[in-house]
């Protein structure tokens, strides 16, 4: 029970800050005279640095331990997000939300490599508590600030950060308190020079990070372009409420898994349902009008949602001891290169050929790629098990 409430807990530091700003980018941008493309900057930054800071993470799990990584990670993430709160301009600004993006980055390949140590019996479920801490973390923000947060601080975006810190904060004196402090031996590592470069010839890393970066980069599409998609079809109405249903029905299928994933891992069928439902929803987005759009992005965001925790699950199933954090490390850092790319691809489409509907071609390569290759990893997965 410890090992499970200090992974919701990692999971739910990794994203209430980063998700705390979306919802009050207008107050930033009118105090510090931001232009669209400084605020577009602000809102990538952080992925560019999951990229970056991915396999240096991996090195640092394996120098000081995973528990140590995100001990001091949450650290991090916590004074950052302050130190946001105090930024006089934009410059200020983007420093810390690159020391954030960092914290945030270490923390990923620490996740995978924590539940195969507490919980090597139960890793699908340790995957699930943990991506359902940072699902809560992505829906809290968007969700709560502007009806509660923000009139509770006097419509301060200011306080408002600081008020998202208090989680990481709190997550941060848990792991201090009651985390076990293991060695880097302790995760099956002995050598001087430990093991930390991922191997980047292996098959096993190449379709882990092309299947999760294909989930996160329809993900990061459908939610950066649905609004101006929406305005251009004179659907701009339905806005706020396919965004709400598109991550909130993501909160409700990790909620679901907690109680099967540990009976539907290393299933191929998830993959082969999950996979494809994305693009049955940027459907319904396309052509459907009014509550029809809604379905359309609910059923987006379920699905993802689905195939996001189960490949989450996978670095640790797939990896021996003390390898975790190799595997995770080079995943992380090939996926979110492609959650960057894809959405400037969609957004190059629309440019191009002037029809809004073709931002989503890209998605439906993702899509498919997504439902190949998790399907080939669940094969993979079978074969690792019974060896």
């Amino acid at each position: 029970m410890i090992a499970l409430v200090l992974l919701w807990f990692a999971g739910l530091g990794m994203r209430t800050t980063l998700l705390a700003v979306p919802p009050v980018i207008p107050l930033i941008h009118d105090d510090l005279h931001m232009t669209e493309t400084q605020v577009g900057l602000l809102i990538g930054l952080p992925l560019f640095t999951f990229a970056l800071a991915a396999v240096p993470g991996a090195l640092l799990i394996a120098r000081w331990s995973a528990v140590r990584i995100v001990t001091a990670a949450l650290i991090v993430i916590a004074f950052a997000s302050m130190a946001r709160a105090g930024a006089f301009d934009i410059w200020t600004l983007y420093a810390a939300t690159i020391a954030m993006g960092f914290g945030i980055a270490i923390m990923q390949p620490a996740l995978p490599t924590l539940v195969q140590h507490w919980l090597p019996e139960r890793i699908a479920l340790g995957s699930a508590v943990s991506t359902n801490g940072l699902l809560v973390g992505v829906a809290a923000g968007p969700a709560l600030t502007i009806p509660f947060v923000l009139p509770a601080v006097g419509q301060s975006w200011r306080l408002d950060l600081v008020v998202w810190t208090v989680p990481v904060i709190a997550a941060a004196l848990l792991y201090l308190a009651i985390a076990p402090r293991e060695t880097p031996a302790a995760l099956g590592e002995t050598r001087e020079m430990p093991r930390w470069w991922p191997d980047w010839k292996s098959p096993v890393l190449w379709l882990l990070a092309l299947t999760f970066g294909s989930n996160n980069a329809i993900y990061f599409a459908v939610n950066g372009f649905l609004a101006d998609f929406l305005n251009s079809r004179g659907e701009g109405a339905w806005i706020a409420a396919t965004l709400g249903w598109t991550n909130g029905s993501q909160l409700a299928a990790s909620f679901l898994l907690l109680g099967i994933a540990e009976r539907i891992k290393l299933r191929a069928w998830p993959y082969l349902v999950f996979g494809p439902l994305p693009l049955a929803g940027v459907l319904g987005i396309i052509f459907g009008h009014g509550w029809w759009i809604v379905a359309g992005g609910t059923l987006v965001g379920f699905s993802l949602a689905f195939t996001f925790v189960l490949t989450f699950a996978l670095p640790a199933a797939l990896s021996p001891p003390g390898e975790v954090h190799r595997i995770a490390g080079g995943m992380f850092a090939i996926s979110y290169t492609i959650a960057v790319i894809i959405p400037v691809v969609s957004g190059a489409f629309w440019d191009l050929t002037g029809l809004p509907w073709t931002l989503f071609l890209p998605v439906v390569v993702c899509g498919i790629t997504l439902t190949a290759l998790g399907y080939l990893l669940t094969l993979r997965a079978h074969i690792s098990h019974h060896v």
